[in-house]
């Protein structure tokens, strides 16, 4: 490895530790969720010297002393603040997180099938291209037919190749085990559900997101709205419609149970519910149909539920308790109050502390 390029992994080792070192403190705002490519997300980091080059102090290099810029200005004084926006691939923020919030690691159910997709030339084969043409394993296989067969001169070392001394490099599979998960995120849109508590799901459920993914080859996500009733949206349209009325929460669980039911088998999925509201419901009794649902049809299909209750001015809905004395001992489940950004921490680690 070039010298430059030892400085450039050590320099991005320094930044990689930075952000994780603030990662915790920061987790709550929303210009750390950066901007996502396919599979790298951009954060800016602030106060961050980058290398630089400075003259020395005591001579008199190019450029040195008295002038003004372009504009016959004098040149400002004091130094700007540095920002570095680093990349992190999906995988290398969910290390992070998991090591800020101290996150045991899933242990995915599911199929046992093996997926072949995987792999690398690390193989040996006596046929191929000469663009995969193994030097040394050729050379070796020369060499020992010339020495046994005595045509091999120590003093004139010249070792000469025959078509069946050559050996290529091949494809060889690498099977490891196949585990998709599917995260259903449930949210309510009524009316007393405004712009700051959907910015709250929005962080958190990045995070979840991120941590999630990393543990699974394939993952799915889903997304579903209600107020009085629930549908279907893609991400885009979860995170900015706004509806007004009254909330039945039954309806997204009968949702849920039927989207699982017809896509997601729970033998074939690792399944992740997390339900974001305000804890408002339409009635007592919707509340109790949801308990017995939960109980009956979501429960015993997904490896995790999530609750996350954000707070509304002017509400104040009991579904959370409603939950806490029906499941407050059941492993599946994990509920969390949200009440603002500096929540969203214990939020994360709350429901995603059972390993599940």
């Amino acid at each position: 490895m070039s010298r430059i390029q030892s400085d450039v992994n050590r320099f991005r080792q320094i930044v990689r530790g930075r952000v994780r070192d603030e990662l915790r403190k920061h987790l709550g705002r929303q210009e750390l969720i950066g901007r996502q490519g396919k599979r790298v997300v951009s954060i800016p980091i602030p106060h961050l010297e980058t290398p630089h080059f400075v003259h020395d102090p005591g001579g008199q290099g190019v450029g040195q002393g008295e002038g003004q810029d372009g504009q016959g200005r004098a040149a400002g004084s004091e130094p700007g603040q540095h920002l570095l926006e680093a990349e992190f691939s999906i995988e290398e923020l969910a290390t992070m997180l998991g090591e800020a919030l101290e996150l045991p690691r899933i242990a995915p159910k599911g199929r046992d099938e093996l997926d072949t997709s995987g792999g690398q030339y690390s193989g040996i084969s006596t046929v191929g291209p000469e663009s995969l043409r193994h030097f040394k394993r050729s050379y070796r296989h020369a060499l020992r037919r010339m020495i046994s067969s005595g045509t091999y001169e120590p003093g004139n070392p010249r070792v000469i190749l025959d078509r069946a001394d050559r050996r290529y490099r091949s494809w060889k599979p690498r099977p490891k085990p196949s585990a998709n998960a599917v995260i259903l995120y449930v949210m309510d849109v009524s009316g007393s559900m405004g712009a700051d508590q959907k910015e709250l799901v929005r962080i958190e459920s990045f995070w979840l997101d991120t941590w999630i993914r990393s543990h699974y080859n394939g993952t799915r996500s889903v997304y579903i709205v209600h107020d009085a009733a629930a549908k279907e949206v893609d991400r885009e349209t979860f995170f900015r419609i706004r509806e007004s009325g009254g909330t039945v929460i039954s309806s997204a669980y009968e949702l849920c149970t039927r989207i699982v039911a017809e896509r997601y088998p729970p033998q074939d999925w690792n399944l992740y519910l997390f339900h974001f509201t305000d804890g408002e419901n339409y009635s007592r009794q919707d509340t109790e149909k949801c308990l017995d649902m939960l109980k009956d049809r979501l429960l015993p299909a997904v490896n995790l539920f999530g609750y996350g209750q954000v707070e509304s001015y002017g509400t104040s809905g009991d579904f959370y308790e409603a939950l806490q004395s029906r499941y407050a001992d059941e492993e599946r489940v994990a509920l969390s109050r949200i009440p603002d950004r500096d929540a969203i921490v214990d939020s994360i680690k709350t429901l995603l502390g059972t390993g599940r």
